[in-house]
């Protein structure tokens, strides 16, 4: 397993931004990707972004790509989410999942992740 520590989440007005952080500790060995999902009230988990840490390679979800950013620190073990332009339905918590993904298709599924944080709360007003 793989500890996971979410921060950066708060309130945020329409057409800000966010910087979202996770950092893991333990086993991060285990993990060859990270990703970004989030849950808004009454609805399932959703997809935001994901990157493979060896290759770089990064995804975003369709209706986020031309706002969101995924990509790493100086340290490979800290992922972070840079939200622009945000909007009332970014509304959700966002939680950040470690796993071992072997193809790039796999990388917007939940069940591809073993370790997950506990979620930060990003609340957009108008």
């Amino acid at each position: 397993q793989v500890g996971l520590v979410e921060s950066g989440g708060g309130l945020a007005q329409v057409g800000g931004s966010l910087r979202l952080s996770c950092a893991a500790s333990g086993r991060t060995f285990s993990a060859n990707a990270m990703a970004w999902f989030r849950a808004a009230p009454g609805k399932d988990r959703e997809f935001v972004a994901a990157m493979q840490k060896k290759t770089g390679y990064t995804t975003v979800a369709g209706t986020m790509k031309d706002r969101f950013t995924i990509g790493t620190g100086n340290d490979e073990n800290t992922v972070y989410l840079q939200m622009d332009r945000l909007k009332v339905e970014d509304t959700a918590t966002y939680y950040c999942a470690a796993g071992s993904v072997s193809q790039s298709f796999m990388l917007q599924r939940p069940s591809s992740y073993h370790s997950w944080g506990q979620g930060t709360r990003v609340t957009v007003s108008s």
